[in-house]
């Protein structure tokens, strides 16, 4: 489209805070920044001296957070499955409270759903069946924030990935798991287009909004009563969905980008 860019990571950016208080970094006379790192520190120092980042360093954070997603999409209207976040325990010596567990079966039932708060392609999640499972999967996490989520029977297997962009839907496909409760592409599931209905389409806008994202891919179950996000990603992968859907999505972020910076279309569109 005209517009050089350069490829950079995030270790190479050079952000310090001087002794005099201020700020440096090595780059500069770039006109935005296209972030698809999860490192925070350095997206805030970007900011800081005044740069344009796609996503903005708040966005990426409470996405890579997925208890924080939650939290910041409370109240908005957005159904979801019912979750608990977990307590976080400071000592690797002290075994996770019988109360706590005890609390999770009583609000959550079983089979439920055990995630750790940060983690991309499906790692990080675990199903428990009973509470041997359930105290396993605890334990294992104990040390790092992690949540407890309501299992949503009727999307075993099978959720839709949907991409927005600039606030408008641009791409959405079914995911089928051949065996795994997670439908993860990375973890082999399969991947069909999906045309999305109205009301889908504004619950994934309406994250995206809520969460100040330009760009991202909103996972979402079948749940008994209607749709229900499950997980929002800032930095989500399209190589998947444009192979499935033959939508170039990276022209459409790309394009949004110019327009949002340069205003109008591209001479070389």
């Amino acid at each position: 489209m005209g517009v050089q860019a350069d490829i950079y990571p995030a270790d190479a950016l050079g952000c310090a805070v001087e002794e005099d208080g201020s700020l440096s970094c090595a780059l500069s006379g770039y006109d935005f920044c296209v972030y698809l790192d999860k490192d925070k520190y350095a997206a805030r120092m970007l900011e800081k001296l005044g740069m344009r980042l796609f996503n903005s360093a708040r966005a990426v954070e409470d996405c890579d957070d997925k208890m924080q997603t939650f939290i910041r999409l409370a109240d908005m209207g957005i159904p979801m499955p019912k979750t608990l976040p977990a307590p976080l325990c400071y000592d690797p010596q002290m075994p996770v409270k019988e109360d706590i567990l005890r609390g999770v079966e009583r609000e959550l039932g079983y089979p439920v759903i055990i995630k750790s708060a940060y983690g991309s392609l499906g790692a990080g999640v675990f199903m428990a069946s009973d509470g041997v499972q359930l105290k396993a999967a605890a334990e294992r996490l104990k040390c790092s924030p992690h949540l407890f989520q309501r299992y949503v029977a009727e999307s075993c297997g099978r959720d839709v990935r949907v991409i927005v962009v600039g606030g408008r839907v641009v791409a959405a496909m079914e995911r089928r798991s051949r065996g795994d409760f997670r439908s993860n592409i990375e973890l082999g599931g399969v991947g069909r287009p999906f045309t999305p209905d109205e009301g889908l389409s504004k619950l994934c806008v309406r994250a995206a909004d809520g969460l100040g994202l330009d760009y991202c891919g909103a996972d979402v179950l079948f749940g008994r009563e209607g749709y229900l996000l499950c997980e929002v990603n800032s930095n989500a992968f399209f190589g998947g969905i444009e192979r499935v859907t033959g939508i170039n999505v990276a022209r459409e972020y790309a394009l949004y980008m110019y327009k949002t910076i340069y205003g109008g279309m591209p001479d070389a569109v």
